[in-house]
């Protein structure tokens, strides 16, 4: 009897639970996928926000420091124009103090010389002016002399002048004698009936440190006028009537 071939299909009976179970399979599959991708998304996420914060913070205070940066600089700049103004200010109320008290100590002269309403006046020692010799212990001094001009006389005399200042720890003075021109051993001679100027040079020890000049005028046949003046006062040359004066008039 001859083999039968086999069939070329096979007839099963359906199983509806194996096509349940694959179904719950395949759901439970695609939800864990979910899950994952929720998770993956989710750390990015988490990465990529503080990231971006930290970016917008730092360009934040980036600008701030910029600003404040610009801040700094403008406040120095006003700081430096305020005192650029402020020296100028001081050095030209400095000029102009001098401006007045040399007008004060001009006025002053030409007052006492043309007398004005005072009464007759004798012989002033007006101004004191000293100028230091470069390199040396010398200094040039000028004397100006006034009288009033309603005395009419001619006045003659010497004027001397005397140093006083320390010498180690002693207050010492020096007489014109040991300070001025041989050539002008009695003093500096005068003659006038107005004003006059009078110069002379002298000369101070390397040791000895001047503190006021003594200034003694002595016109002839009258008693003698005196002022003292300040070392400073006199390098200055700006002297007022009342400073470190002491006129004896005839």
């Amino acid at each position: 009897m001859a083999s039968r071939p086999p069939p070329r299909f096979v007839v099963r009976p359906h199983d509806a639970s194996v096509g349940r179970r694959r179904a719950l399979w395949l759901g439970a599959a695609w939800l864990v996928s979910l899950v994952l991708v929720g998770l993956v998304v989710g750390g990015i996420t988490r990465h990529t926000a503080p990231a971006a914060n930290g970016e917008r913070q730092l360009k934040a205070l980036t600008r701030q420091n910029d600003e404040l940066q610009q801040q700094v600089t403008n406040l120095q700049r006003a700081g430096q124009v305020t005192d650029i103004a402020t020296r100028s200010l001081r050095k030209t109320l400095s000029e102009r103090e001098e401006e007045i008290s040399g007008l004060r100590a001009d006025l002053g002269f030409y007052s006492r010389l043309t007398g004005g309403d005072a009464q007759r006046e004798g012989l002033k020692v007006q101004e004191v002016r000293l100028q230091p010799v470069d390199n040396s212990r010398a200094w040039n001094l000028t004397l100006s002399l006034t009288q009033n001009a309603k005395r009419g006389d001619d006045v003659t005399g010497n004027a001397t002048v005397s140093v006083e200042g320390l010498r180690g720890e002693k207050v010492v003075q020096l007489e014109w004698a040991s300070l001025g021109d041989s050539a002008q051993h009695d003093g500096m001679p005068f003659r006038f009936k107005y004003f006059q100027q009078l110069q002379g040079t002298i000369v101070l020890p390397a040791d000895f440190r001047p503190t006021r000049l003594i200034v003694k005028a002595q016109p002839a046949g009258d008693d003698p006028v005196t002022r003292t003046v300040a070392w400073g006062e006199a390098l200055s040359g700006h002297l007022t009537p009342s400073q470190g004066e002491q006129d004896a008039q005839p």
